[in-house]
């Protein structure tokens, strides 16, 4: 509906945070006050298509696309991103008091690998103000995950509150919550990724809801240690694993920044070994989410054939434009053609069986 190439020009001339504001402002725009709008660009991105429909964590889901969390802090987005055809949308990182996050700049852009570079820290509303938020639209037709973080001023001791209170108040209010204990920008954060901790954070959480509670891992640690986390996780109860969050691999980019994770193309081949390394292991017992670097229908597609039964994306939107969900979705229907597939079911996991 509009050349995104011509307008990435001018968008890529801002501060990567302030393109970012800008386009939030245009979808809770159309969101708002231009209902009719969203329907027309619904019917140019939407595929709707039962060959990609599955169900999955409770719930269906239309296509495998999602939007990973951390582009919709605040849950501001959902309409004009359902709008856009994906398939489920993360909201979150969401902390239980408000955070401003870390000091400007905090996101910087990675042209010739497009990848993004993040030290964002959890900036967020709050879980009092979204929750009210995200309560006046759910239940919705897109299902939608609750991403969750501690705040930084909460201690390692104490963090397991910070996951339980979130759990209580956004459990009403979303098809899954993805507990995220794997992002580099809020300290020592990542040193709750042990086995201690998992296991008594999924004991304490899974008692509290219905919903299935996802974990999300960072890349950066040994297949061995990724194996034994996350199956620690689903002993305890999880369902599902997110694979994976972004790296402190600065090696990957030409010019990286000293601060913040990496995502984006620069993260493709380190993230899908990992996953693939938990699918040889939890395919077939859990419910399986591929994120990192998936940037088009071939991507994504070998990534379901492996065992990951959503994929999420993120850099790939910045750097594609809006019609990314409907790309991804239209390739992977065609390469389902090509494989003898006549239903997503069947492709997920073949590599598998």
């Amino acid at each position: 509906m509009i050349n995104y190439q011509s307008f990435k020009k001018i968008l890529f001339k801002l501060d990567p945070e302030k393109a970012h504001l800008l386009a939030e402002y245009g979808m809770r725009f159309a969101a708002d006050f231009t209902p009719f709008l969203l329907s027309m660009i619904a019917s140019k991105y939407f595929v709707a298509d039962d060959k990609l429909e599955q169900e999955t964590l409770g719930v269906k889901f239309s296509n495998p696309i999602g939007i990973a969390a951390g582009f919709d802090k605040n849950a501001v987005m959902i309409k004009a991103l359902s709008a856009l055809g994906f398939g489920h949308i993360e909201y979150g990182t969401i902390t239980p008091k408000r955070q401003s996050g870390n000091e400007k700049p905090r996101l910087f852009r990675h042209v010739e690998e497009e990848s993004l570079q993040n030290a964002m820290g959890f900036n967020n509303d709050g879980m009092g103000k979204i929750s009210k938020r995200v309560s006046k639209i759910y239940p919705y037709a897109t299902p939608l995950g609750a991403n969750i973080g501690k705040n930084k001023t909460t201690s390692q001791e104490n963090a397991i509150s910070d996951y339980e209170n979130l759990v209580k108040v956004f459990s009403p209010f979303c098809d899954y919550l993805a507990i995220n204990i794997s992002s580099p920008n809020t300290p020592n954060l990542r040193d709750l990724q042990n086995e201690k901790f998992v296991k008594e954070l999924f004991q304490t959480c899974v008692k509290l809801t219905d919903k299935p509670i996802l974990l999300k891992i960072a890349p950066d640690m040994s297949e061995k240690e990724a194996v034994s986390i996350c199956e620690a996780a689903i002993e305890e109860g999880a369902g599902g694993i997110i694979a994976t969050n972004t790296t402190i691999d600065y090696s990957l980019v030409a010019n990286p920044k000293n601060i913040g994770g990496i995502s984006g193309k620069a993260l493709k081949e380190k993230s899908f070994k990992i996953f693939k390394t938990l699918a040889k292991e939890f395919y077939g017992k859990t419910t399986l989410i591929s994120a990192g670097g998936i940037s088009d229908a071939k991507e994504a597609y070998d990534r379901l054939l492996e065992g990951a039964n959503l994929v999420q994306i993120y850099t790939s939107f910045i750097y594609q434009g809006p019609s990314i969900a409907y790309q991804i979705n239209k390739g992977i229907l065609e390469l389902m053609e090509r494989d003898g597939f006549f239903n997503i079911k069947e492709a997920i996991g073949s590599k598998r069986k």
